[in-house]
């Protein structure tokens, strides 16, 4: 299925939720000076336009990142997430980061990702984002889930893997459980970060507690709604990222911002946050 572009929704709510935790995750990880492997199995084009194109169909970037960017007197880490946004735009051109462009800020000289984007444009976009890196950036126009595997263990033996895919296969959830087991088999320390759509529809909760069937010693589930769901039943309300190996400070400082986060993003009064964890 490969009708999915990320470009329809770049920099809306659950972007925002996933592209601030991916960088309190990376920013944790580099603080020690031992290389890493950054792994993302649906990659996207990794840099989006809202002037122009899909973004300005739904203009979903407005209850998202404009909210932030807008907002007084952020927590620090908030702050710190917004100002990176800002630092891709010069001029006029307003452009969101996808994930890759995210880790890419993180990125030192030892340190290597590899991207996996199945649709063919997308790929293509990707790969002029990414191939000045050389061999430093691999991108690959393959599935991720299929892909994930030729790269654990990584060499260095530490790495951050997002996995988010579109999810509009239904077996796309039990996809992202089978990698994980599979992917703990192969390299059970690595930091695994699985993306969920939050919907009117029992597959994303039934995915979240397979992860937790799991019994992984050290893990965090966050998710943020927020509006009510749809009368009709259909679409995104919020969404969630379930994390495995999270870094150790990372409970404390969404209990912090979680809060904040949700009252900026609210479309209505249901709007509310969970966090839960346990690290041992």
């Amino acid at each position: 299925m490969l009708s999915y572009r990320h470009a329809f929704h770049a920099g809306n709510h659950a972007d925002v939720l996933k592209h601030y935790v991916l960088g309190l995750v990376l920013a944790y990880t580099v603080q020690k000076d031992k290389p890493y492997w950054y792994i993302d199995t649906h990659a996207g084009a990794g840099m989006y336009s809202l002037d122009e194109g899909y973004a300005t169909q739904n203009a979903e970037f407005e209850q998202g990142i404009n909210k932030l960017i807008s907002a007084k007197n952020l927590p620090a880490s908030l702050a710190n997430y917004v100002a990176q946004i800002q630092s891709l735009n010069t001029g006029s051109t307003r452009l969101y980061p996808g994930s890759p462009s995210i880790a890419e800020q993180y990125l030192r000289a030892d340190d290597k990702m590899r991207l996996f984007e199945l649709h063919p444009n997308d790929y293509k976009i990707l790969y002029e984002n990414f191939h000045s890196f050389g061999k430093q950036v691999k991108i690959e126009m393959q599935n991720g889930f299929a892909g994930i595997k030729a790269c654990l263990p990584p060499a260095p033996r530490r790495a951050v893997v997002l996995i988010d895919p579109p999810y509009e296969d239904k077996q796309d959830y039990e996809y992202v459980v089978d990698t994980i087991k599979d992917s703990l088999k192969r390299f059970p320390t690595g930091t695994y970060i699985v993306w969920y759509p939050i919907l009117q529809r029992e597959e994303p909760a039934q995915m979240i507690e397979d992860l937790m069937q799991l019994d992984v010693p050290d893990w965090l589930h966050v998710s943020m709604s927020i509006h009510a769901p749809s009368a009709e039943g259909f679409g995104m309300h919020g969404s969630g990222l379930f994390i495995i190996n999270p870094p150790w400070t990372l409970p404390k400082t969404l209990a912090e911002t979680m809060p904040v986060l949700t009252e900026l993003l609210a479309l209505d009064e249901t709007a509310h946050f969970t966090l839960e964890s346990h690290i041992s």
